[in-house]
């Protein structure tokens, strides 16, 4: 998701997916302006790297720098950590960066923030690709081509994926036991779901939440829009990316495959959207959720172990998560998220951008290259803080310190689920989480009446979003 932190160095899902702070209100003026004095390193002939986060994050990262250097001792570089509140706050301080002149050479991307980085900042890596195909073959046949596409936009390539998050379903079996259930198949449903909440209400105590959700594109409404197969968003699909799909997939692995993702307008006026509203709101009404916006990551953590939730939406990080929380890997599973109209999931990625602005691109695709490379990924993710693209790091022995048992989900989810998509994030995205926050938050706390109003207010401002420029 993401680009590898835990409750220590949240992740890029840790963020977005733990909780605790959220994108609604941000804006630039929230925090001092950038310039050119600030950025260190600014006049020196280095690569400059930046990524989200603090110089423990960076420190945490020497490791894959001293390997880079080794290889390449004549590209010099430093990483800059940058703090922000989330992604929507990261990126909006590379865009003034870049407005200011003082744009790094290589920016870590998340999904929410691929297709902004396309439009405004990021060079398109085909031309590079290309050039050097023999050398990124085993990159592209390691990993599952859904990543790919994600990052792609109007048929060209922005960045090699390298680590990626889906929102499956944790389950706490401790809860489980003591309800007398049994750990759901992997073809369960939205009512076998809702049956067990019930059951694990009637069981549990009164300080005790069946599902905990948090309020956000992913792991909040959008996994169970995706289930019920719709989304806030019309989605659509660019033309293009041929020249990467012949040369390094077969043609059954992307008979589906195009361009990369197109988000067009407000879908929330249809049926499906306002029935998945309506299921939740139900849920929070009934006892069997808590409200989507209490509660941060770290306390989620804490309410899971202790047993105090049953069930919540997160991707491969939150293993490493419970297990640094104390939770042993015989005390919580995972499972594909309910099937509903259909079973596709959602997931979120991120990777290393290439700067439109920068004069050392030569020297910044090797950086790409180290980094996706299997030496360079063993090195960013030495435990499963995140879920590695490479499928080929998906291994016992990875999961060995911290489970769960069922950790094959984590990576399989692509596979048996092929349709499953990125989180809907067009180059608008900051103003489609804002008004998605914002009006759930009002949909899940009052009357039926009080959720089709808020309905209403979410179609208006995703069109006014989407008819605007990013």
């Amino acid at each position: 998701m993401n680009h590898s932190t835990d409750l220590r160095r949240l992740s890029r899902r840790g963020l977005l997916g733990l909780g605790g702070l959220t994108a609604v209100g941000l804006t630039g003026a929230a925090w001092p302006r950038l310039t050119g004095t600030d950025i260190p390193s600014r006049n020196e002939d280095v690569l400059r790297i930046a990524i989200q986060g603090t110089a423990q994050d960076a420190a945490a990262r020497q490791s894959l720098v001293d390997a880079f250097t080794e290889a390449h001792p004549d590209i010099p570089v430093r990483l800059q950590a940058i703090q922000s509140a989330d992604w929507g706050d990261f990126f909006t301080k590379i865009l003034t960066m870049t407005a200011a002149g003082t744009a790094p050479d290589v920016t870590y991307v998340a999904t929410e923030g691929a297709q902004l980085f396309a439009e405004r900042m990021a060079e398109p890596l085909d031309r590079w690709v290309d050039g050097d195909h023999t050398e990124v073959a085993d990159y592209f046949e390691d990993v599952h081509p859904s990543l790919i596409e994600s990052f792609m936009y109007d048929g060209s390539l922005y960045t090699l994926p390298l680590d990626f998050n889906a929102a499956n379903m944790y389950l706490n079996l401790d809860t489980l036991r003591s309800s007398n259930l049994d750990f759901p198949s992997e073809d369960w449903d939205v009512e076998e779901f809702e049956s067990m909440l019930r059951t694990m209400k009637e069981h549990q105590g009164t300080d005790f939440s069946p599902y905990y959700w948090t309020n956000r594109l992913f792991g909040g409404i959008v996994p169970w829009l995706y289930a019920n197969d719709t989304s806030i968003l019309r989605e659509d699909r660019f033309d293009g990316g041929s020249w990467l799909w012949d040369r390094f997939y077969s043609a059954d692995q992307v008979a589906e495959r195009r361009g990369g993702y197109r988000w067009t307008t407000s879908n929330v006026s249809s049926d499906a959207v306002g029935e998945t509203f309506e299921m939740l709101n139900r849920w929070v009404r009934e006892g069997l959720s808590v409200r989507p916006e209490e509660g941060g990551g770290n306390a989620l953590v804490g309410l899971f172990a202790s047993s105090r939730i049953g069930a919540t939406p997160a991707g491969g990080y939150w293993a490493q998560g419970l297990h640094e929380a104390g939770m042993a890997e015989d005390r919580f599973d995972v499972q594909y998220f309910p099937r509903w109209r259909s079973q596709r999931h959602q997931f979120g990625s991120a990777g290393y951008a290439m700067m439109r602005s920068s004069e050392r691109k030569e020297q910044a695709w090797e950086w790409l290259k180290f980094t996706a490379s299997k030496e360079g990924m063993e090195l960013a993710f030495p435990s499963p803080e995140t879920t590695p693209t490479r499928r080929s790091m998906a291994t016992p022995e990875f999961y060995r310190e911290t489970g769960p048992e069922r950790w094959k989900v984590f990576y399989d989810t692509l596979d048996e689920f092929p349709d499953s998509g990125p989180i809907p994030a067009p180059p608008q995205q900051a103003e489609i989480e804002n008004a998605l926050a914002r009006n759930v938050a009002t949909a899940m706390g009052g009357s039926q009446a009080q959720l089709h109003d808020a309905l209403d207010r979410l179609d208006g401002e995703l069109t006014a979003a989407m008819e605007s420029p990013a």
